[in-house]
Parts: structure tokens; sequence; C-alpha cells
């Protein structure tokens, strides 16, 4: 058969005399695209291909509460200033030159068991001075973020300085200044590269 004609859609003329359609207005489109009267989408990510996540339990809830707790990060941080601090303890032995001098005989050469015990003894010194910061300063960030409930710059900087004033005060006051200054100084250094 003989190929039909193809018609364009058109709109039906309005019968003469009668009311014209309204014609499409932009500017009510935008108000339901982006406008006040757009409606937000709930955000499922099921629906963006993520997987969702069930409800968390009653014990997923308590780890969590432990694992954000001051006595946590405390203990968190004690271990890892330990670790730390018995590392380069370990390190600044090894590379010193003054292991093992005796004045009588400045030639002698430290045997390895003498350079192995100095090793030992100042990576332990360095371990246990590093935990000891570690949890004075992630004990009291804590304590004011708690108390101030917020979650910024301003608190590493107090408790730098509140550890190192702390620290610096067994020497006099002039040493704790000192301390306050120098280690709220580092904190804040150190917050604002991680950040």
């Amino acid at each position: 058969g003989a190929p039909r004609p193809v018609m364009a859609a058109v709109p039906p003329p309005s019968a003469p005399g009668g009311p014209e359609p309204p014609p499409l207005q932009y500017s009510l489109l935008l108000q339901h695209l982006v406008g006040e009267q757009r409606r937000p989408r709930a955000w499922d990510p099921a629906a963006l291909g993520g997987i969702p996540s069930p409800p968390k339990s009653e014990e997923q809830k308590m780890v969590e509460r432990a694992m954000e707790s001051c006595a946590f990060k405390a203990a968190l941080a004690c271990v890892g200033g330990f670790v730390l601090g018995g590392a380069f303890g370990v390190f600044t032995a090894g590379i010193d030159t003054n292991v093992g001098f005796d004045p009588k005989d400045p030639y002698r050469t430290p045997t390895a068991k003498e350079v192995l015990k100095d090793m030992g003894q100042r990576g332990i010194s360095y371990a246990k001075n590093f935990a000891i910061v570690g949890a004075m300063f992630s004990c009291t960030e804590c304590v004011v973020e708690s108390y101030r409930g917020k979650s910024d710059w301003k608190n590493s900087v107090i408790s730098g300085c509140i550890t190192g004033g702390a620290i610096g005060f067994r020497a006099g006051l002039k040493a704790g200044v000192i301390g306050c200054g120098g280690f709220a100084a580092f904190s804040a250094a150190i917050d604002y590269y991680l950040r």
C-alpha cells in the first residue's frame, strides 16, 4: 500500500470565540524544578546503587559509644604514644655517638651489648614519656570538646596549652608558659595540616 503521510501533533484549534489554552509558563516550571515548590527526594543509597545499611543493633551502638568515650581515646593515644616514643628512642640511641663513651679511653669502640642496652633503656624512657603526653593531650581534648560542645581547632589549641603548661610547670612558671605556647602552636599546626 501507499505510505501514510506523517502528521505532526498540532494542538486542536480552539473554537472561534472560545478561551485560548494557557501558554506554557517557564517560571511555573522552574518553581517545580528548583524553586520553592520543589519536593526534595529522600536519599536512598539503594536507589543510587549503594548497599542499604540495616538499623544498628544495641551491641553496635554500645561499641560505638565505648569507642567515642574519653577513656578509649586516651588509652588509644597512650598506646600510640608508647609505640612512637619507643621507636624514636631506639632511633636516637642508634645514632648517638656517646653510647659507651669512656673519658679514660676516648677511642674505645662500644660493644654491641652496650649499644643494645642503651637503645632499650632510651626506648623505654621515650615510650613512657610519649605515652603520658599522648594520654594527657587526648583526655584533655576530649574533656574540652565535651565542655564546649563543638569540634573545631580551638579544642586542640586549648588542650595543647593545658598539656604543655602542665608538663612545663614542673620546671617553673616561665617554663609552663613557654610549654603552653609551644604545645598550643604545635597542636594548631597539626590540626591545620590534618583538616
